[in-house]
């Protein structure tokens, strides 16, 4: 039952829509550390690194899985988790270039479940050099990161032979528009991870 009478206070708009845990966020903003955050839409990811300050949060460093397509000429999904994982990688780098070394994990309302999406951004920036503490056992694998998985499902696909099975095939068409065959994926994935290493060791240099 609704709480009522002269001394109920509304509950806080984004804790009643369930959007935050307000608890653990004082628990991170206590800490005065700087807070490695992931968050997801339908499309896109975005991963920030941002300091706690009494105004609100600052955004130290940013990196939107759309710059993927925009500045390394990736071709596949935004929102899966190879994308995430590049997504990481370049907010890593970007940490460490501007002298970050560490930050600890915020991945909000998310349950944190092994080898879900948000921690396969969490891998790039450990990848990237950036320290933040975390289990070894919550990170996908390296076949799931380099979108192995999605691979070997767009290959049984082009295979089958039944139509109701080739409808399927649409879930890659944009992909294909872009001129990616998703078999492919594996391969362009590493060819987009050495882009975004190779800019910053030509930054570095």
């Amino acid at each position: 039952m609704r709480g009522h009478g002269p001394r109920y206070r509304v509950v806080f708009r984004r804790r009643r829509e369930g959007k935050t845990n307000y608890l653990l966020r004082r628990k991170l903003l206590l800490s005065n550390r700087l807070r490695f955050v992931i968050r997801r839409s339908n499309r896109y990811i975005t991963v920030q690194i941002l300091k706690p300050h009494l105004d609100g949060d600052h955004v130290i460093v940013s990196a939107h899985s759309k710059e993927l397509q925009e500045k390394f000429d990736w071709k596949g999904n935004c929102g899966n988790i190879p994308a995430t994982y590049l997504t990481g990688l370049l907010a890593g780098f970007r940490a460490t270039k501007a002298g970050l070394e560490n930050a600890v994990l915020d991945i909000g309302i998310v349950a944190p479940i092994k080898g879900a999406k948000i921690f396969a951004a969490l891998k790039g920036a450990l990848d990237a050099g950036l320290s933040i503490p975390h289990s070894e056992d919550v990170l996908p694998d390296e076949s799931r990161i380099r979108g192995e998985d999605i691979a070997n499902y767009a290959k049984l696909l082009s295979e089958a032979e039944e139509d109701e099975d080739k409808k399927q095939t649409q879930v890659f068409t944009l992909v294909a528009k872009r001129g990616l065959q998703p078999q492919n994926l594996p391969e362009h994935f590493d060819e987009i991870k050495n882009k975004i290493v190779n800019s910053f060791d030509k930054e570095a240099n």
